[in-house]
């Protein structure tokens, strides 16, 4: 009997001291070799410049960009980097210019004011080629922070359409030549976490120097304005 209450306090004594042995913390990995903004997407209003005399947008005119970019930090904090990728973009524009075709030849001019048509509309899909420096106060512990991104965008087109209705009359123009296949350029992203303001003006026309009303070339340079999205 004196034995086995010795046994019984003995256990009692290692299972109260094992209950009040503190363990340290688990360790939790930091990923100093971390990227960011892998995906992007982005939602634009479209606007026109270099347009002919008497040529406007009248409507909203929307857009969208996305795509992936892939994250190479160049330095130490790695808060500083470039990044290239792949996207698409597409741009709806509502303007009061009428692009007609016969025997295929394209012409194109200014809807006369107080005609009655319901659509006039151009849509074009690119495939996106971005390569952007990128500045931001990221840490390994935290993906909320300020960036500033901008870059230069290589558009390659891949779809085009041109819709015109009136009085119950549809006209349909794809696959315009005088549109030019490839399109460039600069952009700029800024803000902070989830909301970033995104700005893209391009370059080079969205038509070319065929493309003329009344002597005037039709040009349309465009600028998107609009938000950005990035995630991991």
């Amino acid at each position: 009997m004196k034995l086995l209450l010795k046994v019984i306090i003995l256990l009692s004594f290692i299972n109260v001291s094992s209950q009040e042995k503190k363990y340290p913390p688990p360790m939790i990995a930091v990923d100093s070799l971390y990227r960011e903004d892998q995906f992007y997407l982005g939602f634009t209003y479209n606007s026109l410049f270099n347009t002919p005399p008497g040529i406007s947008q009248n409507k909203f005119s929307a857009g969208f960009t996305g795509g992936f970019l892939r994250d190479m930090p160049i330095n130490k904090k790695r808060n500083v980097a470039i990044a290239a990728g792949l996207g698409l973009s597409y741009n709806k524009c509502f303007q009061n210019m009428n692009i007609s075709e016969t025997d295929q030849t394209i012409t194109y001019s200014e809807i006369p004011e107080g005609t009655d048509y319901s659509k006039n509309k151009l849509e074009e899909l690119f495939v996106d080629l971005p390569v952007e420096f990128r500045w931001r106060t990221s840490t390994p512990e935290s993906h909320k922070f300020w960036r500033i991104y901008t870059g230069l965008k290589l558009s390659y087109l891949i779809y085009d359409k041109y819709v015109y209705v009136n009085q119950g009359i549809t006209d349909v123009i794809t696959k315009n030549d005088n549109i030019n296949n490839i399109q460039f350029g600069a952009y700029l992203a800024c803000g902070y976490n989830t909301w970033n303001f995104y700005a893209y003006y391009g370059i080079i026309p969205m038509f070319d120097s065929s493309a003329q009303i009344n002597g005037e070339q039709v040009g349309f340079n465009i600028l998107n304005l609009g938000l950005m999205f990035y995630i991991l």
